[in-house]
């Protein structure tokens, strides 16, 4: 039975720069690449060498503990690069792209046969690591079978792009995709729906939830854990919506069709809108003559979640985003922009500046922290922003101290990171807290790896 769920506690930060609904093709990117640090807990193992020729479908690399598990080109042409760090760690491995993409051919599903002839095509296709399991939140087993399946259609992140927009011509990929996930589970595929939203009021085959309030009301931990938690024990997957398409479209035509809409935001974007590109594109294929400041920071992804990439770097995996704001290293003297100055232009949970009286305000933030780090002490703001029927705070230094009981007890298996984004955001300790969470996830995945 669907619910409504209105979330009380939580926060939309305004930003100037959100997205007009027009579309544009971006420049060709030249080169493509995938990122091994996108996927969470996954240690890569290349296939491939660098001058080496790939189609689009051919995998790049797969997954050592787990090595059914593949991550596939986006397009076809030549590895021309494969990135390393630190003891040799694979950053990239980069595609020198065709100027016509050339596909390797898979078996086109049908809607038809069983569940592991399903699971083996989406293997070979890399359509699987597009699957997020809870707890831990990595990539999905393809041995284990879920109790559930959850997807969120909408993301309330700031300056995020609305998914009826991406997907209004794939509805019919997103059903189709939507059929494919049902396959996978014995129970059921939970949808969570902005209240008001129709469009994807007619997708079969789900449970459809209303979701109403401010950020994080569009983060699937949301409605995980207000429609179903999981329970220790207990596995779940999730998809983004934009992924669901693109695994009914690929399905379907029998090719991994890699193509993405993405939107280009932020403040220092002189005409922010949608271009049309794909996955792992280069940043600069989109941005480059759109930007209307020098220094700038380029985000993949939201401001929250997001990570920082250079000018010749590349669109994550999973977003279908690219934030760019103002750099903030600069000094703020402190009777102007800095604490004792009015803060006209400041953004505040609190009453402390004279902007709380004007609630429809849109800001130009930097990326300024406004302070160092210091003493996590207890001031109740995690909780003000935390959906959850968990202690944030007390989890947290949990996780510091590496008290796995408590860990258990306070609630970590119903997290991943990007559900303390706005705890971190608001945290006047200035914790990385989304860090700390994987660290915590990472050890308690380690501590009871079969």
């Amino acid at each position: 039975m669907s619910k409504a769920i209105k979330i009380r506690k939580g926060i939309d930060i305004k930003l100037l720069g959100e997205a007009e609904q027009k579309i544009s093709a971006s420049n060709a990117s030249k080169v493509y690449a995938l990122k091994p640090a996108d996927f969470f807990g996954v240690i890569p193992k290349l296939t491939v060498k660098e001058g080496e020729e790939v189609k689009a479908g051919t995998p790049l690399f797969y997954d050592k503990k787990r090595e059914d598990i593949l991550f596939t080109s986006p397009v076809s042409g030549e590895v021309v690069e494969i990135k390393r760090g630190d003891k040799r760690r694979i950053l990239e491995v980069k595609i020198l792209a065709d100027s016509e993409i050339q596909y390797k051919s898979f078996t086109p599903w049908s809607g038809g046969g069983d569940r592991e002839t399903l699971v083996k095509l989406m293997l070979e296709m890399g359509l699987w690591p597009f699957i997020i399991q809870r707890p831990y939140g990595v990539v999905a087993s393809p041995k284990d079978t879920p109790r559930d399946i959850f997807i969120s259609t909408f993301d309330s992140a700031p300056l995020a792009p609305p998914t009826s927009f991406l997907l209004q011509e794939e509805k019919a990929h997103f059903q189709n995709g939507i059929d494919a996930l049902r396959q996978l589970t014995k129970g059921k595929v939970f949808l969570g729906v902005k209240s008001g939203e129709d469009f994807f009021k007619d997708i079969k085959g789900v449970e459809a939830n209303d979701i109403s309030g401010p950020h994080p009301a569009g983060n699937v931990g949301v409605l995980i854990h207000h429609v179903k938690p999981i329970n220790k024990g207990e596995i779940i997957w999730t998809v983004k919506a934009a992924d669901v398409a693109l695994i009914g479209r690929s399905l379907k035509s029998g090719k991994f069709d890699a193509s993405r809409l993405v939107a280009l935001t932020g403040s220092e974007v002189q005409a922010p809108q949608y271009y049309k590109t794909r996955l792992g594109a280069g940043i600069n294929s989109i941005v480059e003559g759109k930007i209307s400041g020098d220094h700038v920071r380029c985000i993949s992804g939201n401001v929250l979640t997001g990570l920082r990439v250079a000018a010749d770097g590349f669109l994550g995996f999973y977003d279908t985003q690219i934030t760019v704001i103002p750099e903030g290293d600069h000094k703020q003297f402190f009777l102007t922009e800095g604490w004792l100055g009015p803060g006209f232009d400041k953004f505040s949970l609190s009453k402390a500046f004279p902007t709380w009286l004007m609630p429809k305000k849109k800001y130009r933030l930097d990326t300024n922290m406004n302070g160092e780090p210091r003493a996590f002490v207890v001031t109740g703001e995690l909780d003000s922003v935390f959906p959850f029927d968990i202690y944030p705070m007390q989890l947290i230094k949990s996780i510091m101290i590496n008290d796995i009981d408590s860990m258990e007890n306070l609630g970590i298996y119903e997290v991943i990171a990007e559900d303390f984004a706005l705890c971190e955001f608001v945290c006047t300790s200035k914790i990385d807290i989304q860090v700390v969470v994987k660290k915590g996830l990472e050890d308690m995945r380690n501590e009871f790896a079969s």
